[in-house]
């Protein structure tokens, strides 16, 4: 039996880490961001669960926390100035000014120091334990992006408000159908990267709709992306009062930012799918506006069969003038609608050819 055996946890994971340095063999390193707006009231708790659990992995992954303040107006500086003073593991960048989720990511992205960056939510909804799960996924792998998913298989929710899961199930799973990539979370931000990969994204968004623009973006450039199963967990959350996220979120916005990211994976699906379904309803009209012609010329009596055609067709349009306006609508808009889908597919490709482009640019610059 090894002598680290009857060592303390603690000092055996110091041990194993030293061994490890000295034959050669770095630790991966990741900077764990965690983003923080108007959150005192399960800050410090969860910090000090945060600290305590890398040290506790500290024998397989050198971490860091770094938190970054996005313009919190209640006690949240205070405190993680605080805790930054007490503990060597933890950092803080405050924001001025609340600039949002994307802007406070960008932030963290930056000024990571390691090799890979996992972003997490500081209710710690995702367990301190999905950090090592992330980081050993991407290790393993070589991917590019590692979504931890409470969708996919393996993956549960437990005691999150119905409404706000259910939001949340049918945007992903809308996501999931408008992508090439058939991922079971797409909007989760509890993930981890390839620290140098995700700077050479240039991201635009503001808001939630940050982590399906880096899906996007990643799959645009041929990057790996991977899940792991996931238990997204509220019963805490749930349980404290004055917590940020029991509070209703703006549907509406959430519901036209998916939409858009949709839009943005696929474009021509919301052009050339109504294009198509009007089409079907203005030859659907066409043709039983004719055959109501055909109808009333048959049964005239006397005459060229051309003539009596005439006849009807000059009869029912005085009559029913409202069925060959509406085909005709629908025949317009069919057609301009499909025109719209293919000019997006053409957007869409040259899009890809400039951010390609742009992305080995900005590459190159980085490098140089």
């Amino acid at each position: 039996m090894s002598a680290v055996s009857h060592m303390a946890p603690a000092q055996a994971r110091k041990v194993r880490a030293k061994e490890a340095a000295d034959a050669g063999q770095a630790l991966p390193t990741a900077t764990v961001i965690v983003p923080v707006f108007n959150e005192e009231a399960h800050l410090a708790r969860n910090a000090g669960r945060l600290a305590d659990y890398l040290e506790s992995i500290a024998d397989r992954f050198d971490c860091e926390v770094l938190f970054v303040n996005d313009g919190s107006s209640d006690a949240s500086e205070q405190i993680l100035e605080g805790l930054v003073a007490a503990n060597s593991r933890l950092r803080v960048i405050h924001h001025n000014r609340n600039r949002g989720l994307c802007e406070a990511m960008k932030t963290g992205f930056a000024n990571s120091r390691h090799e890979y960056a996992v972003t997490i939510d500081s209710d710690l909804s995702y367990s301190p334990d999905h950090i090592e799960r992330l980081l050993e996924h991407i290790v393993k792998t070589g991917a590019e992006v590692v979504l931890a998913s409470p969708y996919m298989e393996g993956g549960t929710s437990v005691n999150v408000p119905k409404d706000r899961l259910r939001a949340s199930r049918w945007a992903n799973s809308f996501l999931s159908k408008v992508s090439p990539e058939k991922l079971s979370t797409f909007t989760g931000m509890v993930r981890a990267y390839d620290v140098q990969f995700l700077r050479s994204l240039d991201l635009k968004s503001k808001g939630m709709d940050v982590n399906p623009e880096i899906i996007y973006k990643t799959i645009l450039l041929r990057g790996r992306v991977e899940e792991i199963p996931a238990r997204l967990d509220w019963t805490e959350l749930n349980d404290l009062e004055g917590a940020p996220r029991r509070k209703s979120f703006a549907v509406p916005w959430q519901t036209l930012a998916i939409l858009f990211s949709g839009f943005v994976f696929r474009p021509f699906i919301f052009f050339l799918v109504p294009g198509v379904a009007v089409g079907i309803a203005a030859v659907a009209a066409a043709v039983l506006t004719v055959m109501h012609m055909v109808g009333h010329a048959m049964e005239m009596v006397g005459g060229s069969f051309q003539g009596r055609l005439w006849w009807a067709f000059t009869g029912t349009f005085e009559e029913h003038s409202y069925a060959y306006f509406i085909t005709a609508l629908l025949t317009v808009m069919s057609i301009q609608l499909l025109s719209l889908g293919f000019l997006s597919m053409q957007s869409k490709r040259y899009f890809e050819e400039i951010f390609h482009l742009g992305t080995s640019i900005h590459r190159r610059q980085l490098d140089e």
